[in-house]
């Protein structure tokens, strides 16, 4: 147990914080008088998540930490030493406690009961005006960290869609590029049989002529599973009667480019029939190589698509002046950015854009983290059902108008005029700061003096956003 303190004592403990420091002696005595005092044990609760905030508490020795607990994980908020003030404060609207704070060595608090608010507001003002100033600090500092988890939540979905999206075409990257090193580990020995036969320019130029007539379709091949199955077969028996080794793994590949019937009679008809097989093995073996090729250039172009999407999304290589701003390119580039969630929860995508939109002066980042919360708050919603996601825009007079909708389980009319407020969510701890759509409501009104509204119900929710041409 610790030994009691005196009131000098208790002094010098209050007197520790700069901001009681220059309170007057008889404002911290009548403090001292009112108030208990509570002594704990290493390791011992001060106060724990849900219990009534009653007191203003002062730590008067030792030390606390102050911790939350959020998903089985442990946040430190911060350290409290001698002076430092926690609990309820005068004109606060607290009426729980959302933290731990746990003792750290033995020590002893002084606890001041709500009761007692009257009175000092009225008598003394010195100490009533340092813990009103200190709820406003605790305020700025707690909106603060909740701004920054809110920026780290919503960076951390953007970072793992972008890595979801990445992986597959870099997979396919690496995928591609190892099979057709392998495949060109072959290619001296097709060569070496080419190079034996004897055959004119006239005749080389017939078996070119059918290979790039067939590359120049790449692409606009629209067969079917089940004609390209039996053009497979076509293939396949053309080449088995002729006694080709690998022909139903040849018709796999020149049915995949259109090959058909004609194209390998117009190449029988150029070459000797005892080279026939070799030319073939020839074609099919350049065919693979265009295909590998094409499939590395469209898995690197994915990726390129997804670096540029992430500039156009973040504006990094912009200047943070309100510049004319392409709304539809901030809309595309959000979706693409949250592309792994469009599909994951079976979501379609609608627009509907009415004219040509004129460029809007705004702060282009800014626009694109509106659109990324509302967004983001939509996909959710339509999280075990899917759905459909309308986006509508246009031009009416001085404004630029953008509509989202979504057909997810809807907003109760009894919180939807409280989904603008800071602070206020819906989702479970963890999975939401309730900033989202008060930093919606900052940027859209503060920073581009528009407008934002919200009408829902079961089965429809449309964000209205308004943006000021001028």
């Amino acid at each position: 147990m610790l030994p009691p303190m005196n009131l000098a004592e208790m002094l010098a403990a209050l007197r520790t914080n700069p901001e009681l420091e220059a309170v007057p002696q008889e404002d911290l005595t009548w403090l001292i008088d009112h108030a208990q005092f509570d002594d704990y044990a290493p390791g011992d609760m001060v106060f724990s998540p849900g219990q009534p905030t009653d007191d203003l508490i002062i730590v008067l020795r030792g030390e606390f930490k102050v911790y939350f607990e959020r998903n089985g994980q442990r946040q430190e908020l911060n350290e409290m030493g001698a002076g430092s003030i926690t609990g309820l404060l005068p004109y606060s609207r607290m009426k729980t406690t959302s933290g731990n704070g746990q003792a750290l060595t033995a020590s002893t608090v002084m606890r001041l009961h709500k009761s007692h608010f009257s009175e000092m507001i009225c008598y003394h003002h010195a100490l009533t005006e340092v813990l009103v100033h200190q709820m406003t600090s605790r305020i700025r500092a707690f909106t603060t960290m909740q701004q920054q988890n809110d920026k780290l939540a919503s960076l951390g979905k953007l970072s793992a869609g972008l890595a979801h999206e990445l992986n597959n075409p870099a997979a396919a990257v690496v995928r591609s590029s190892g099979a057709l090193k392998k495949h060109l580990q072959n290619v001296p020995d097709k060569f070496k049989k080419i190079m034996h036969l004897r055959v004119t320019d006239a005749q080389t130029d017939v078996v070119n002529n059918v290979i790039f007539r067939r590359l120049e379709n790449v692409g606009k091949l629209n067969k079917t599973l089940l004609e390209r199955t039996a053009l497979e077969d076509e293939l396949a028996d053309w080449m088995d009667e002729r006694g080709f080794d690998d022909a139903f793994e040849w018709a796999e590949t020149l049915a995949e480019f259109d090959f058909s019937i004609d194209d390998l009679q117009e190449i029988n008809e150029a070459v000797p029939d005892e080279g026939l097989a070799s030319v073939i093995g020839w074609v099919v073996s350049n065919l693979i190589t265009e295909k590998m090729v094409n499939e590395i250039g469209d898995a690197s172009k994915r990726i390129s698509d997804l670096v540029q999407s992430v500039k156009e999304y973040t504006h990094m290589d912009r200047s943070n002046d309100k510049q004319p701003t392409d709304m539809l390119s901030g809309l595309r580039s959000t979706i693409t950015m949250l592309g792994h969630k469009v599909r994951a929860n079976k979501v379609h995508i609608e627009e509907q854009i009415l004219g040509d939109l004129p460029m809007v002066p705004a702060f282009p980042g800014e626009v694109n983290q509106v659109f990324t919360n509302i967004i983001d708050n939509a996909l959710d919603a339509m999280e075990s059902t899917g759905g459909t996601l309308k986006i509508k825009a246009r031009q009416d007079g001085e404004f630029v108008k953008i509509d989202l909708t979504d057909s997810g389980t809807g907003i109760p009319q009894e919180i939807l005029q409280k989904v603008f407020d800071p602070f206020f969510t819906t989702k479970e701890i963890g999975k939401g700061t309730g900033l989202g759509l008060d930093v919606v409501r900052q940027i859209m009104v503060q920073r581009h003096r528009g407008s934002v509204k919200v009408e829902s119900r079961p089965g429809e929710t449309t964000f209205f956003l308004c943006f000021p041409l001028n």
